[in-house]
């Protein structure tokens, strides 16, 4: 039973309230939780990613601000809440609104089947991975609606680039899943934690399937180098390019909140997840996970050249696709014979 499970028995026969009313109450303290979480990990990645893109380029990255900067991202918070919101004139004006917050929806739901510890998961889903599945492909409509109404053709433009780069990478990343979800035998994430206690970390048997993961994972978070959505030199900001203040404000919250969902569901279908030496409680094992794949993200971004759109589609189409059936037929005989 997981900590919810024991605090919903809690209530429900000690304080002799109605179920009902715990549930809504739990759904808002879980939501606040997690909203929490991807507010104070937004403001530290942002300074992060500052500090590693500069070492990575010899300089020092936010000085002024804080111990190196840490105040830096305070300051931005507060220049996006000053900022006019401004909506333009052909725009359709209520689609407009509703796409940031399509967008944030998906990046904070996403936390609720995350396994952060034996007894610590807001929701132990059995389908969780069809769940992940799901989730990760909805945010392609918040992008379709932030371009198609704000009247603008670079937004409009982005947009489809970013319907074609998630749709296309959508597919080996689910393939690549479904092998995990062969080797463990259950579609929950608690389960496919414990069963590499039991055995090894996945990635050892799965490292073809870890790169796929890794890269198509990439191009779904529109980070550099597939980040052709948002191309400055070519779109000037792709899907954003016509919001300002806390609506763009809630993409980019948006975007690093998937980050950090990505890296720790990569850290929980591959490395053990919250699982590992008795030293460390299990919440510091998969944050440590998750942070370590989140650095490795922002390093990847830093390191390479933005990809044309054309070999961004041929590398998920003619590369990463074979791949994910290579590695679920090689998976399929793996299961079979062991």
């Amino acid at each position: 039973m997981d900590i919810f499970g024991a605090l919903n028995n809690w209530i429900v026969a000690g304080l002799g309230l109605p179920e009902w009313v715990y549930l809504t109450v739990a759904a808002a303290i879980k939501a606040a939780i997690f909203l929490g979480f991807i507010l104070i990990n937004a403001l530290f990645l942002i300074w992060l990613e500052r500090k590693v893109s500069g070492h990575i380029q010899q300089r020092l990255g936010p000085m002024r601000h804080g111990w190196h900067g840490l105040a830096q991202t305070l300051f931005d918070v507060l220049k996006l809440i000053a900022k006019e919101d401004v909506v333009p004139a052909g725009a359709d004006r209520r689609v407009f609104a509703l796409a940031p917050i399509v967008a944030f929806i998906p990046a904070l739901a996403i936390f609720l089947i995350i396994p952060w510890g034996p007894n610590l998961i807001a929701n132990d889903l059995n389908i969780g991975l069809i769940f992940i599945s799901a989730i990760t492909g909805f945010i392609v409509i918040s992008f379709i609606m932030a371009g198609w109404s704000s009247n603008n053709k670079w937004s409009l433009i982005g947009a489809i680039r970013s319907a074609a780069q998630i749709v296309s990478y959508e597919i080996p990343l689910v393939i690549s899943i479904a092998a995990i979800a062969m080797l463990a035998g259950s579609l929950s994430l608690q389960d496919i934690v414990n069963a590499q206690r039991e055995g090894v970390w996945y990635v050892v048997v799965q490292p073809l399937g870890f790169i796929v993961f890794l890269v198509a994972t990439i191009a779904e978070l529109n980070r550099a180098p597939f980040d052709l959505a948002e191309a400055e030199s070519e779109l000037v900001a792709g899907y954003q390019t016509e919001y300002s203040g806390m609506r763009w404000a809630m993409f980019f919250l948006a975007e690093y909140a998937n980050l950090v969902s990505a890296s720790a569901i990569m850290a929980t279908l591959y490395f053990g997840g919250w699982a590992g030496p008795a030293f460390l409680p299990p919440v510091i094992w998969i944050l440590l996970k998750t942070y370590f794949f989140i650095f490795v993200a922002m390093w990847i971004r830093w390191s390479f050249p933005r990809v044309r759109v054309d070999h961004l589609m041929d590398l998920g189409w003619k590369g990463l696709v074979p791949l994910s059936l290579v590695n679920l037929f090689i998976t399929g005989i793996y299961v079979l014979v062991r």
